[in-house]
Formats: structure tokens, C-alpha cells, sequence
């Protein structure tokens, strides 16, 4: 069987530094995206970076035929990158919130628009649309973030619609609180307190953000599309 190739934008860090590694040990080619922090995990023959700004269209093409070039195909889109940033709504600058759009809503339409037409000339493929707990349960000071992340929702719903008649899938991961990411910008009091709410009484490991991709990217999850799986630690449900 061939490897399959699978496009990760955000791979510098957090939640997709660490599914990338993670991927690195499977029989997969990695075409690892960043911006403005390199990616950690070293270049081989079956892994390669490649340095975008996914809030412009023209760089998302550019990115696109670049990975097409260097790997022959694109089997997964893991629209990983995102931004956060806590602003109470009304004190929430314009220029924040379309900044936030850009990166964690206009990107995910630009990468899924422009690969769409590669994975319909195979009638295969899969994307994936990471999103947040926030964009289902709102949290105060993340006006921004939980609609872009509610967008996303909506996105990965009529894409589902759109492509299954072509072979592809298309579903949205809700993260809840991870132990990598953006809980590292968490101050410890507020830390401990998110955990207490947890009723798994623990942050998230990667590791389950991975085994639920490795599973919807496999031909046992082809008729799964247009889903929203919560991963939380049953803190929403």
C-alpha cells in the first residue's frame, strides 16, 4: 500500500508539533506547515516543511503545488493552525478579531477549496478541522475565537454535504483542555481550576487527538463524514 501524504498545517507546535511527531512513526509522508515558528521535527525523505502565511490565498496555492510537487499527491488535510486571544467582546479591537477569522477560518476555506480539486480528480481524500470545545459551549473573553471555531463547524458540515458523492470525508475534532498548546500560556491558578471542571480530572494528551485521526483517515471510517467528535474529558457532550 502507499504511504499516505498528509498535509498538517500548524506543525511548529502544541497540539500539531505533537501529532506530527507522533505521525512520523507511522508509513506516512508528512508535509509539515509553518509560519513563523519551524517546525521541530527534522526533514527526512518522507518528511518536509514548508513555510506558508495561510491568510493569503495566493500562498495557500502556492503552498498547495508546492507539497503536490515535492510528494505527487495529498491524501489528508489536517487543518490544525490556529490563533487565540482573550478580549472581553466588547473591548475586542477590529483588527484582532479579523485576525482571528483570517488564520482560523479563512484559512481552513482557502487550504479545503483549493485541495478539493486534487482530491476529486482521485475520488479520495479526507479532511480534518480542528476545532475547540469553545465554539459549542462559548467562554467569557473568546469572542473571536469561539465564533471562528464555530464557523469551522459549519464548514466542515457543508463540505461533508458537497464531497461525500466524490469519496471524500470531511469532520471536525472539538478539542477540549490538552496538556500542550495554548494551556501553556494558562496561568497555574486558572490551570488548576480548569481541571477541577473536568470530570476526567486531567488535560488531554495528544495522543488521543492521533488515534482519533489515524481512525477517520482509514477506510473503516469512510462513512463517517460531516462530524463534530468531542474530545474533552467529558466537560461538554
Amino acid at each position: 500500500m502507499d504511504q499516505k501524504v498528509i498535509l498538517i498545517t500548524g506543525a511548529s507546535g502544541g497540539i500539531g508539533g505533537s501529532i506530527s511527531t507522533l505521525f512520523s512513526n507511522e508509513n506516512v509522508k508528512l508535509a509539515l506547515h509553518y509560519n513563523s515558528n519551524k517546525v521541530q521535527l527534522d526533514e527526512s525523505d518522507d518528511i518536509a516543511h514548508f513555510k506558508a502565511d495561510l491568510t493569503h490565498e495566493k500562498e495557500v496555492v502556492r503552498l498547495i503545488d508546492s507539497v503536490l510537487e515535492r510528494f505527487g499527491r495529498i491524501d489528508v488535510l489536517i487543518n490544525n493552525a490556529g490563533i487565540s486571544n482573550s478580549a472581553i467582546s466588547w473591548k475586542t479591537d477590529a483588527s484582532l478579531w479579523r485576525k482571528t477569522m483570517a488564520i482560523n477560518l479563512d484559512a481552513p476555506f482557502f487550504l479545503s477549496k483549493h485541495i478539493i480539486p486534487h482530491f476529486r480528480s482521485r475520488s479520495t481524500g479526507n479532511i480534518i478541522n480542528v476545532t475547540s470545545i469553545v465554539a459549542q459551549t462559548g467562554f467569557v473573553g473568546t469572542a473571536a475565537y469561539s465564533a471562528s471555531k464555530s464557523g469551522l463547524i459549519g464548514l466542515t458540515k457543508t463540505l461533508s454535504k458537497e464531497l461525500i458523492s466524490y469519496g471524500i470525508t470531511v469532520n471536525a475534532l472539538a478539542l477540549g483542555y490538552f496538556n500542550v498548546g495554548m494551556i501553556e500560556d494558562v496561568p497555574d491558578a486558572l490551570k488548576e481550576k480548569i481541571i477541577e471542571s473536568i470530570p476526567a480530572d486531567s488535560l488531554g494528551n495528544p495522543e488521543t487527538v492521533f488515534k482519533t485521526i489515524q481512525w477517520l483517515i482509514s477506510k473503516e471510517a469512510n462513512y463517517v463524514t460531516g462530524q463534530t467528535i468531542n474530545l474533552n474529558g467529558g466537560l461538554y457532550s
